[in-house]
C-alpha cells in the first residue's frame, strides 16, 4: 500500500521571506544530527493529508478529550545554515475543529468557545526560532484566538526527511506547547458536584507536521 497520495496544498499566499528576527545574531552553522536536513533550506507547506494540528484537554477531570482542526492554510520557511532565519505562519479555520462528537463540535465552534461565526480563524506566526539540540527546536511565536495574541513558545523535534514516489520533498517536524485557555477569552466551564471543573484550563497544542517543498518562486 503506498502511504503517500499526490496531495500538493494549493500557495494562496506569497511566499514567506526569510528574515532574522530584531536583535537576534547570526548564528554559526547549526549542529544537525542528519546530514539531509543541511539540504532543507527553502519554502515548504503542510500538506494536510499527512499532517495533525490537534488539542488535548482534561474533561470532568477524570478523562481527556482530544480534537483536531481539519482546515488550514500554511506558509513555511526553513534555513537550516541559520535556524533563526525560520518562519512558520499558519492560519486555522475554526469551524473545522473535530473532536468525533458532533454535539460537542458543535458546542466548541458556538459563543462558549471559539465564536467561528464572528472569529472564523486563529493563527499562529512565529517570532523567533532558536535550535536547542541536534534534532530540537525551539519556535516562540503569537497565537491569535479570539481577537487576542498572546505569546507562545512551540517545542520542536525533528523527525526526518524524504523524497516520496512522486518526487516531492518532504519533511517531518512535531511541536507542543501548553496553554492557559482562558489568556485568550475562552473561560466557559461548569463546575462538578466534587467541586472540580468540567473542562481543564490548561489546554495542550499539538503539531505533528509532514511538510512539502514548494517550487521555487517564478520555477
Amino acid at each position: 500500500m503506498n502511504l503517500f497520495n499526490r496531495v500538493v496544498p494549493s500557495r494562496r499566499q506569497a511566499p514567506l521571506p526569510p528574515q532574522r528576527p530584531a536583535g537576534a545574531p547570526a548564528s554559526s552553522t547549526a549542529v544537525l544530527s542528519d546530514p539531509n536536513l543541511a539540504n532543507l533550506t527553502g519554502e515548504w507547506v503542510v500538506d494536510p493529508a499527512h499532517s495533525r494540528i490537534g488539542f488535548s484537554v482534561r474533561h470532568a477531570m477524570v478523562t481527556t478529550v482530544r480534537g483536531c482542526f481539519l482546515e488550514y492554510e500554511s506558509r513555511l520557511y526553513f534555513d537550516t545554515h541559520d535556524p533563526t532565519r525560520s518562519r512558520a505562519d499558519i492560519t486555522l479555520f475554526t469551524a473545522s475543529v473535530d473532536t468525533g462528537v458532533e454535539q460537542r463540535d458543535a458546542h466548541l465552534v458556538g459563543r462558549d468557545f471559539l465564536d467561528a461565526a464572528t472569529y472564523p480563524r486563529m493563527r499562529f506566526t512565529s517570532t523567533a526560532v532558536e535550535q536547542t539540540g541536534a534534532d530540537l527546536f525551539s519556535m516562540s511565536g503569537e497565537l491569535t484566538i479570539k481577537g487576542v495574541s498572546r505569546p507562545v513558545v512551540l517545542d520542536m523535534t525533528y523527525i526526518g526527511n524524504v523524497t516520496d514516489p512522486f518526487g516531492y520533498d518532504r519533511v517531518g517536524f512535531d511541536g507542543t506547547t501548553t496553554i492557559n485557555r482562558s489568556d485568550w477569552g475562552l473561560t466557559y466551564n461548569s463546575r462538578l458536584a466534587e467541586g472540580g471543573a468540567m473542562v481543564s484550563e490548561k489546554v495542550r497544542l499539538q503539531l505533528d507536521i509532514a511538510a512539502i517543498r514548494t517550487p521555487p518562486s517564478g520555477g
